[in-house]
């Protein structure tokens, strides 16, 4: 099994999480964005199924 050599420094450790966090963050403002275009209707690019849509068959 792997083990690390040295310790790793606080400054290292900060920075892998802030890194971490900053791509989490972007991920839910992007599926947010997605969200609020589907609900808001002015979207064509998404194509899923409505109750018109059961209707119909």
């Amino acid at each position: 099994m792997a083990v690390p050599k040295k310790r790793t420094s606080k400054g290292k450790k900060n920075q892998r999480k802030a890194t971490w966090k900053r791509k989490a963050a972007l991920a839910a403002q992007k599926a947010l964005s997605q969200g609020k275009s589907i609900l808001s209707g002015q979207s064509n690019s998404y194509v899923y199924k409505t109750k018109d849509d059961d209707d119909e068959e």
